[in-house]
């Protein structure tokens, strides 16, 4: 995907073809209807992880957005997809969507082989710029004999924190007195 560095670019996602997967019928609709407003046509719903990995194996992906899930399943479908090697879906880019993302959450997303993680609840706007920082970052793949994923050694002072503001409550420093 070519995009433009105009912040005032239009981004259609028509021929793009994305997995959604997230077990629970509200998190996959606000899904849909995300993606939909997006342009996006071809998505691929899975409500559970064997759904998912048929998607994977039958069909080519340019994306896919995978829900953490309570039990841990979209961790381990980050992990199986990353291994599989099912060319070219095991290098597609993957967003994770999490409920919860304390700081072990999102070093477990990036060890799994996850591009980003995006805290729920999701706004577009913030799916938007993972989407399009995802595309434009280029990180390598890095396959190993213990990890198989984007290369997790990068500094990006862009999305998805502000220069100088954390995210969690650990990363707040108390100011002067």
């Amino acid at each position: 995907m070519g995009f433009s560095s105009d912040p005032r670019a239009r981004f259609n996602l028509e021929q793009v073809s994305i997995l959604l997967l997230d077990e629970t019928p509200l998190g996959m609709s606000i899904l849909v209807q995300v993606m939909n407003g997006f342009g996006a046509r071809k998505l691929h719903r899975c409500d559970s992880v064997a759904k998912a990995e048929n998607v994977v194996r039958d069909t080519e992906l340019d994306l896919l957005i995978v829900d953490a899930m309570a039990s841990g399943g979209g961790y381990d479908f980050v992990h199986w997809l990353r291994s599989s090697g099912i060319r070219p879906n095991c290098y597609a880019p993957v967003l994770l969507t999490a409920a919860h993302t304390p700081a072990a959450a999102v070093t477990n997303a990036r060890d799994c082989g996850a591009h980003i993680v995006m805290a729920k609840p999701l706004t577009p706007k913030a799916v938007l710029d993972r989407i399009i920082w995802v595309a434009r970052a280029g990180r390598r793949f890095v396959e190993s004999d213990k990890f198989v994923g984007p290369d997790r050694r990068f500094k990006e002072a862009g999305v998805p924190e502000k220069v100088g503001i954390g995210r969690r409550r650990e990363d707040a420093v108390p100011g002067k007195v």
